[in-house]
């Protein structure tokens, strides 16, 4: 079967696809405000600075950081255990065709990723260039005492948020609807609907936000697994909220509606997936990268 069709087992009945997208959906908002909730108590305890803008939720935006990306990540055992307990399914189904994350694969597409992130950003800054805007906000350098903190929670959360995200909206809603539908074009473009809806940028930003996740559901069922499209939302997110936490301006990256995202940035967008969806479907074929269960 094909990645999107792998929750259609006999002991699966269609019924339990929607029930498991309720529970899934429910929990990633209950589970995520309770970390939030959380963090704020711990705020409170350890005396950190309260937020001076009445929109954020935590005044340091390291700490700020730890539970945004802690209150996504939470969620994964939920999906996991909905696929055990609800569809009767093992959670590595959620993964690929091979019941598995295929890690070898994964960090191929993970390189892959770097070079489309960096060409991406090239043809961005090249796009602002031309068109007189201002560029120089986007780079610049706090220290590394501010820097350092903010770079290992980075390193070390944003693997688990990104993936997260990867198996509720490529994962398993791909697959929920691959279980009353043939064709994944409907659960990719609705998938990727929802998805952008969790964002509070702008027009420009959220229509990033919407292709990159079309795109990424789109390799997913062609690849048959998560595995490029985890690798390459770890990567956006290590670059974005790094040059932000360098810059000085984590709170601003935390804020997604604060700043507003300039047009020209689809540039990057446009080179960024163009290059990494034609790399990842000639690295699979030469590869041999399997797309559907053995």
């Amino acid at each position: 079967m094909r990645f999107d069709h792998l929750a259609r087992t006999p002991a699966n009945e269609p019924w339990r696809a929607i029930v498991g997208t309720i529970i899934v959906g429910l929990g990633f908002f209950v589970i995520g405000t309770g970390v939030l909730l959380v963090g704020k108590a711990v705020e409170l305890i350890l005396g950190l600075p309260a937020p001076s803008d009445p929109a954020q939720i935590f005044g340091d935006p390291v700490f700020g950081l730890v539970m945004v990306l802690l209150s996504i990540a939470a969620v994964l055992p939920l999906v996991f255990g909905t696929a055990a307990l609800v569809q009767h399914r093992r959670p590595g189904t959620l993964s690929s065709v091979a019941g598995r994350l295929r890690w070898p694969w994964l960090l191929r597409c993970a390189g892959l990723a770097v070079l489309a992130l960096l060409l991406g950003q090239i043809a961005q800054v090249a796009a602002l260039s031309m068109s007189g805007e201002e560029y120089s906000d986007l780079f610049g350098w706090v220290g590394w005492p501010r820097f350092l903190p903010a770079l290992l929670v980075i390193v070390l959360l944003v693997p688990f948020q990104a993936a997260t995200e990867e198996y509720i909206f490529r994962g398993w809603f791909v697959q929920a609807v691959g279980v009353h539908v043939r064709n994944p074009v409907w659960a990719i473009l609705i998938g990727s609907l929802l998805f952008a809806s969790l964002h509070g940028y702008s027009w420009v930003g959220l229509l990033d936000v919407f292709a990159f996740g079309a795109v990424m559901g789109w390799l997913a069922v062609r690849t048959g697994g998560l595995e490029a499209p985890i690798a390459l939302h770890v990567m956006n997110n290590m670059l974005a909220f790094g040059l932000s936490a360098a810059s000085g301006s984590l709170e601003d990256a935390l804020d997604q509606g604060k700043t507003p995202i300039p047009w020209q940035a689809l540039s990057g967008t446009v080179v960024q997936l163009g290059v990494y969806a034609i790399g990842v479907l000639y690295l699979s074929k030469k590869r041999s990268v399997s797309t559907i269960s053995g």
